[in-house]
């Protein structure tokens, strides 16, 4: 059977940008540290942001400086479902139209990227943050193929792509005796280098964390946190690239490619004959066949992750109100992550 995938390998996934989540929530600090409460009681705040900021001092809750710039790395892994896998070849004199190819069957399918991103943001009240993201990265997506009209063997498509990143983000903030919870969703669009068109990614954050202040210097602080993440992409994808991107060696290999294929298609019957010769297929086929790397495949997918949700915990250390290290990693459920990120933050 096909050794290597011909067809598959033109199907090029993407990395979304799992981006970094605001920072901790305002605190409250404890009696112990009553000397420092007066203190924040007694302050005048005349700053614009954020909004009620007189107010949350006035109660003696030391709120973070309403600006910051964060910068972040996120390793991310997990599975990816494909289904509704469409042809078409790009010639000199026209497109072939793309075609759906549903005797085409998926195994499991992988991805596995890395961003970098930059994000601002502003506390317009002391519970709730609103901020951009601006990233780039890179994308390895392995798909595998388990059926192909009456036959079962295994197959693989591996694609490296780079993406660009822009977004928005809200998070909403308040604490409940000696916890704090945060809510937090962005919405990015995200360009991968091989995909016609920016694919728009939802994430969603649930945080429940607590907040350990320094006895002798109550400016610094530990959070930890645990909770959960919720992601989920718009599910069409339409692209291309070249028959030498999307099968590595194409000249040593095209041979064993055609007579696998010619050897699987001698194999159908004659309606599962006619099913194919209404592909674009063939017409693939035929290019493989004469070691043709710049010709160039049409492909569109439905894609999605393979799971919505999965579980997060995290860290965070603030040397001051200016700094802040946090790190945060996904362990639970099919996706796995780590995040590190560094804030800045200053008075607007």
């Amino acid at each position: 059977m096909i050794k290597k995938i011909s067809l598959v390998l033109v199907i090029s996934l993407f990395m979304f940008s799992f981006n970094s989540q605001a920072q901790y929530v305002t605190t409250k600090v404890k009696s112990k540290h009553q000397q420092y409460t007066d203190s924040l009681q007694q302050v005048k705040y005349d700053y614009i942001f954020p909004l009620l900021g007189q107010g949350a001092y006035s109660k003696g809750f030391d709120i973070p400086y309403p600006v910051g710039v964060m910068g972040n790395y996120m390793w991310m892994d997990q599975g990816i479902t494909i289904d509704n896998l469409q042809l078409g070849l790009k010639t000199d004199d026209s497109d072939i139209p793309l075609t759906a190819v549903d005797f085409i069957g998926f195994g499991d399918n992988t991805n596995t990227s890395y961003t970098v991103n930059f994000r601002p943001d502003v506390w317009v009240f002391p519970f709730l943050n609103v901020y951009g993201i601006f990233g780039y990265g890179n994308s390895h997506t392995e798909v595998n193929i388990n059926r192909l009209g009456e036959s079962e063997f295994n197959l693989q498509s591996i694609v490296d792509q780079s993406i660009s990143t822009v977004g928005v983000g809200v998070m909403g903030a308040g604490g409940i005796g000696p916890v704090w919870i945060s809510v937090d969703a962005n919405w990015t669009w995200n360009k991968p280098e091989l995909l016609d068109e920016a694919t728009r990614v939802n994430v969603l954050g649930l945080r429940v964390g607590h907040t350990f202040v320094f006895k002798n210097k109550p400016e610094s602080n530990i959070a930890v946190w645990a909770g959960a993440m919720r992601i989920k992409m718009n599910s069409e994808t339409r692209g291309q690239l070249t028959l030498a991107e999307a099968i590595p060696g194409l000249e040593g290999k095209s041979e064993q490619i055609v007579s696998d294929y010619n050897e699987w298609y001698d194999g159908l019957t004659p309606v599962k004959k006619a099913a194919v010769d209404a592909t674009s297929i063939p017409s693939i086929i035929d290019r493989i066949d004469a070691a043709d790397g710049s010709a160039i495949i049409r492909y569109g997918i439905d894609k999605q992750v393979k799971e919505f949700w999965n579980g997060i915990f995290g860290v965070q250390y603030q040397y001051n109100k200016h700094w802040m290290l946090r790190s945060e990693a996904g362990l639970i459920g099919d996706r796995k992550s780590i995040l590190i990120s560094l804030n800045y933050r200053f008075l607007l």
